[in-house]
């Protein structure tokens, strides 16, 4: 793609996200919504193959869905009280449309169809952007109206995502659509704690963003995409495949890595609000996500092939995109033993 062309579209998703993050009227928080959409869609289609074309078809249609229902649910809600302020969704129906709309917008079961197609016919650095980035101005919308939104489907949509993020992407080969269902499990488990402590669903926010980027920055260093090509790696890069290894745990939930301090927080979050059967089957729907990370890591450091290759071991990273990798691992592994002054600074 032309560098100008590239510049422009990656300003266009900054200046979309950053006007919905800084916005109080619904209606520049849709227009946000909208720049956002129409740059991403440009990105998926550079690829210049039907996969990339059907994706990004998936996408628009699917954003384009919620963009309107948003609008309705906003105009709904500006006829009933009179209020185009964020923070002013009084009527239930319009609250209602909204959850739905911010649901398919951020790819929440039973809205979730609509993703694991889509990252899967797009190159790993369109797949980073939409995974991390594209989630920012949705959630953030559904952080602001938080103590407006029906408690009860908050808490349907979050046990359906976290079951359906795991039990999909058992029988997955392709990481990109593995890292699909990783994403709809973990916006279960943000959405989960959104009514109770908002400031716990910003810090799972964070700390999923800094995963997920490092992950992708790996399969990209590596260039791995499906399994067969992930147990090759050790032989290429031996000390970034044990970098993913100690990531994946870290997606999985796995102590002492960072993944487990907002897993921790929540649950104990969810047991000080009395909701003991929910926690039980959130902690149980988090061992079916374990499981396919698991099964990464061993492709990863058991899959090796006995005879030597005939690549060169790539000691050195040459690509300058991947200088922030290094800090990006840290944070994965890291962040566990500051839990107390994320709280106080969330606070």
């Amino acid at each position: 793609m032309n560098p100008y062309a590239l510049s422009i579209l990656l300003s266009s998703l900054a200046v979309g996200t950053l006007t919905t993050l800084s916005s109080s009227h619904w209606f520049l928080a849709w227009v946000g919504l909208e720049i956002n959409t129409m740059a991403m869609i440009p990105l998926m289609t550079k690829m210049h193959h039907p996969r990339s074309t059907e994706s990004a078809t998936k996408y628009f249609l699917t954003q384009a869905t919620a963009s309107a229902l948003i609008l309705f649910s906003t105009i709904t809600n500006a006829w009933a009280t009179g209020e185009w302020t964020i923070t002013t969704m009084n009527d239930n129906t319009s609250t209602f449309m909204l959850t739905i709309a911010l649901a398919i917008k951020l790819g929440i079961a039973p809205f979730h169809l609509w993703l694991p197609d889509v990252m899967q016919g797009l190159n790993l650095t369109t797949c980073l952007i939409l995974a991390t980035w594209q989630k920012l101005a949705p959630m953030s919308l559904m952080i602001m109206t938080n103590h407006q939104l029906n408690t009860n489907m908050l808490i349907t949509m979050a046990v359906l995502s976290t079951v359906i993020g795991g039990w999909g992407g058992l029988n997955q080969t392709q990481i990109r659509k593995m890292m699909a269902y990783s994403s709809i499990a973990h916006l279960g488990w943000m959405t989960l704690v959104l009514s109770f402590s908002p400031n716990l669903t910003t810090l799972n926010l964070m700390i999923y963003l800094m995963l997920t980027s490092s992950m992708f920055l790996m399969m990209k260093t590596l260039n791995s995409t499906n399994i067969n090509k992930l147990s090759m790696s050790w032989l290429k890069a031996p000390l970034l495949a044990s970098s993913m290894m100690i990531t994946l745990m870290a997606l999985g939930g796995l102590p002492p890595t960072s993944g487990f301090l907002p897993k921790w927080l929540i649950l104990q979050e969810m047991t000080k609000q009395h909701l003991g059967t929910v926690s039980t089957l959130m902690a149980m729907s988090a061992l079916l996500s374990l499981f396919f990370y698991l099964r990464l890591s061993y492709a990863i450091s058991l899959t090796t092939t006995p005879n030597t290759s005939n690549s060169n071991m790539t000691w050195r990273m040459t690509h300058s995109q991947m200088q922030i990798l290094p800090t990006m691992i840290t944070l994965t592994t890291m962040m566990l033993p500051i839990t107390p002054t994320l709280l106080a600074m969330l606070n």
